[in-house]
């Protein structure tokens, strides 16, 4: 018998690759700046922006601005709701995973 896939439990959200990339690195770190991020996805500056801006909409990440020196610097972090529905997210794929093997 064959088990049905739960394929509606995963947020649509993290479908996107740069979303998902933007959600693992915001998990193992407290807060990260845009420049960190951006380097380590290697994504223009206009994609990333628009990517986080999607996730803080949702309300999955904060921003933090301030300056250093003379330049103004974004950092983020996961809310925790955003770890929450990003950990949801990571166990629906391993239960589909899990349950999907022959």
């Amino acid at each position: 018998m064959t088990k049905k896939i739960k394929i509606e439990d995963l947020n649509k959200a993290f479908d996107n690759r740069v979303r998902l990339g933007i959600m693992t690195i915001l998990l193992a770190q407290e807060w990260c700046d845009f420049t960190a991020i951006k380097d380590m996805l290697d994504l223009t500056d206009g994609n990333l922006a628009s990517h986080l801006k999607s996730l803080e909409e949702l309300e999955f990440i904060e921003v933090r601005k301030s300056f250093i020196g003379k330049k103004p610097n974004s950092s983020y972090r996961a809310t925790a709701n955003g770890r929450a529905e990003f950990l949801s997210h990571l166990t629906t794929l391993q239960n589909i995973i899990k349950n999907t093997k022959i």
